[in-house]
């Protein structure tokens, strides 16, 4: 047989194969495991959770834990500390413009874009300036 010959008689196998599994059999295969509730949102009906996923569904505390804490609780690479007045001053009388700016395109080398929140919308990122800011005042 040539390869030609042997190509098209396994596409053709593989074509059969397809044509004879039910489409049931395949969406069972590939349906999904699990759906994610986030806390507070009524999670009994499908539109609550596709409501809660279009908007984030997170809110400025839950961003701050996940993505800013792991730097600004200790001071890493020269973070300024959560709510540490004397860190944050020379940062604030930049102003706030300077300090969005510097969330969301990131500050090299030590603060990458957007803080690691890539979920997070600009808005989201000046509220989390915004929510550091009033802690540190």
């Amino acid at each position: 047989m040539t390869k030609y010959k042997v190509l098209v008689s396994v596409v053709s196998i593989i074509i059969a194969g397809l044509a004879i599994a039910s489409s049931g059999d395949i969406a069972e295969r590939i349906k999904r495991v699990g759906d994610v509730c986030i806390e507070g949102a009524d999670c009994a009906s499908t539109s609550a959770l596709t409501m809660v996923a279009a908007s984030g569904g997170a809110s400025v505390e839950a961003n701050f834990n996940k993505s800013c804490a792991t730097c600004h609780n200790v001071g890493v690479a020269g973070a300024p500390k959560f709510a540490d007045a004397t860190a944050w001053a020379p940062r604030i009388a930049k102003g706030m413009d300077t300090l969005y700016a510097s969330t969301i395109n990131g500050l090299p080398p030590a603060m990458p874009q957007k803080g690691m929140c890539f979920s997070c919308s600009d808005d989201d990122l000046k509220a989390l300036v915004d929510y550091m800011v009033a802690a540190a005042k």
